[in-house]
């Protein structure tokens, strides 16, 4: 009698992943991403020279064999710099991003969990999205000064509002099933409901948020360097580098352009990966996939 193989299932985990890198934008700008991830993890090892070695003698270098990215106006190697303000850019991100999810999360679940503070937070949450992102950010750090902590505070409380509000809305929606009801019904706690019932739910929507919001703390970081908002100009950051290149913008274009090829990527890696949790996780979406 012949033994017939039997293959294993593919567990859901294996399966998730194959059909979101199957999608080549995600696949894209999961490598892009990674780049730039470990380069900012072995920046003092990857980068050619040191980030504030000064040397007049070889101020406003162009690309070159030496010099890959070329040279500031004090002779400091582009390419480094690019490379250590990608370390700052990242810090600010997941800084952000788990500041602004700890508040947003936290008060869309009150505000969805409890009828009584829906109405406050709710219009707590529209009076602050009626700003524009930036100058409400701006506004901010100008009130507490400019710095790294200041610039992470500010950004998080700008982003906060958006995904509390995502937060609250599923939450008013989840509420009302049975098996919430039955859990209220046998008595289990509050808390208990929320964490382990509702916000479990809840993981698919911040992820994706989250997506998102990192790529706008990246962008909203470099803004407010370029506006001298941010942290100190001693501080290779992304935003500093676009400011000090703009009076050489006819001599020394390269000061500007890589600082802004490196924002364009990686904010544009993490709008596609984005896009692709987005699509695979939600269910109406991946039903077209």
């Amino acid at each position: 009698m012949t033994d017939i193989a039997i293959k294993p299932a593919e567990s859901e985990g294996r399966k998730f992943i194959r059909q979101f890198l199957k999608r080549k934008t995600v696949a894209l700008g999961l490598l892009i991403l990674t780049i730039f991830v470990l380069l900012a993890i072995l920046a003092p090892w990857v980068a050619p020279y040191s980030p504030s070695k000064l040397s007049i003698i070889n101020r406003l270098k162009p690309p070159s064999g030496t010099y890959f990215f070329g040279t500031d106006e004090f002779g400091r190697d582009v390419l480094s710099r690019t490379i250590f303000a990608g370390r700052l850019s990242l810090l600010v991100g997941v800084a952000v991003v788990a500041l602004s999810a700890a508040i947003g999360v936290t008060l869309g679940l009150l505000a969805g969990f409890f009828k009584k503070l829906d109405t406050p937070i709710a219009r707590l949450i529209d009076a602050m999205m009626a700003f524009p992102d930036i100058l409400l950010a701006i506004a901010l750090v100008a009130a507490l000064g400019p710095s790294l902590t200041t610039v992470i505070i500010a950004l998080s409380i700008v982003y906060a509002p958006r995904l509390a509000r995502i937060v609250r809305a599923s939450t008013l929606v989840i509420r009302e099933l049975p098996y919430v009801e039955a859990a209220q019904a046998l008595g289990i706690s509050t808390f208990h409901i929320m964490t382990r019932h509702v916000l479990k739910n809840l993981l698919s929507p911040i992820l994706v948020q989250a997506t998102f919001l990192f790529a706008s703390a990246m962008l909203a970081e470099a803004g407010l360097s370029f506006l001298g908002l941010g942290v100190s100009p001693e501080i290779p950051t992304w935003g500093t580098m676009i400011a000090a290149g703009r009076q050489y913008i006819g001599q020394a274009d390269w000061m500007t352009l890589f600082p802004g090829v490196a924002i364009i990527l990686s904010v544009l890696s993490l709008q596609m990966v984005g896009d692709g949790l987005r699509d695979m996780l939600d269910p109406k979406l991946r039903k077209d996939l």
